[in-house]
């Protein structure tokens, strides 16, 4: 029913998705968790809309592929959309480590996700194996020591050919249960101000704090599209020719766009 692809998100710059916190976390705007590893994600909603909004400019294509919205007073004007977004999750996230000084970091359920969505065979993941060079069979975060366990070379098939860089650092996987304090360790942080025009202090409500997935993040989402509509085959290369995604394209996500985040490049690949 349908053709299925996915796409591989690098970060270029930063990138912050989410909203602002309320009273009971101060004034940190944080980003989107999963639940599960509790690691920064993209929402479907937030992928979709930005592909959306870049195809906005050839009149009649958005509705052809997204559907149509609702028209004030005409019961029904909504349609279907062709293609499906899921939410992006992290594959690998760069963690400074002074003596190697960047690692990428994964875990056991982040890496099994990216193995269904490109049609991997299935296979185990062991907790501390690694790939790549390393000067010391211990690294050192800020949380502690971290000893490596066992070389595993079939690690280099989960990191996607396009990345920048891609073969240059060490590769790690960690536990399930250490991923989310690893991650919140590699956090981009920036407190952001607005001074008041007479005096040299913050505006009221206007000194926060903001959170960011840092540059160098490698994130993983899926897309489905029809196979037919409307008794109609659909083209899967004629929607990558109309969205410009037959070749890597840098597209912004999420808020703080103007102030130098969000800026991403996206490759689209058929399973």
């Amino acid at each position: 029913m349908y053709q299925k692809a996915y796409g591989i998100i690098e970060t270029l710059a930063p990138l912050h998705v989410g909203a602002s916190a309320g009273e009971e976390t101060g004034n940190l705007n944080l980003i989107f968790r999963d639940q599960f590893t509790l690691t920064g994600i993209i929402p479907g909603s937030s992928i979709r809309g930005r592909f959306r909004a870049d195809m906005r400019q050839e009149e009649g294509k958005v509705e052809n592929w997204y559907g149509k919205d609702a028209k004030p007073g005409q019961p029904d004007s909504t349609s279907e959309g062709i293609v499906k977004f899921e939410y992006a999750s992290i594959l690998w996230l760069p963690v400074y480590c002074p003596n190697q000084p960047v690692v990428r970091v994964s875990c056991p359920t982040l890496l099994k996700r990216y193995q269904k969505l490109t049609g991997k065979p299935p296979r185990s993941f062991e907790p501390y194996s690694y790939y790549g060079k390393t000067s010391s069979k211990t690294l050192f975060f800020n949380l502690g020591f971290l000893p490596l366990g066992n070389e595993d070379r079939t690690l280099a098939e989960y990191m996607p050919e396009n990345v920048s860089d891609a073969k240059t650092y060490l590769l790690l996987v960690v536990e399930d249960t250490d991923i989310s304090m690893i991650h919140d360790m590699a956090l981009y942080r920036q407190s952001r101000v607005a001074l008041d025009e007479k005096q040299k202090k913050a505006k009221g409500g206007a000194f926060f704090n903001v959170e960011a997935l840092p540059e160098g993040t490698v994130m993983v989402f899926p897309i489905a599209l029809r196979k037919t509509f409307e008794n109609q085959p659909v083209n899967w290369e004629e929607f990558i020719q109309e969205t410009g995604m037959n070749k890597p394209k840098e597209l912004y996500f999420g808020g703080l766009e103007s102030v130098g985040f969000g800026r991403t490049e996206i490759t689209i690949k058929l399973v």
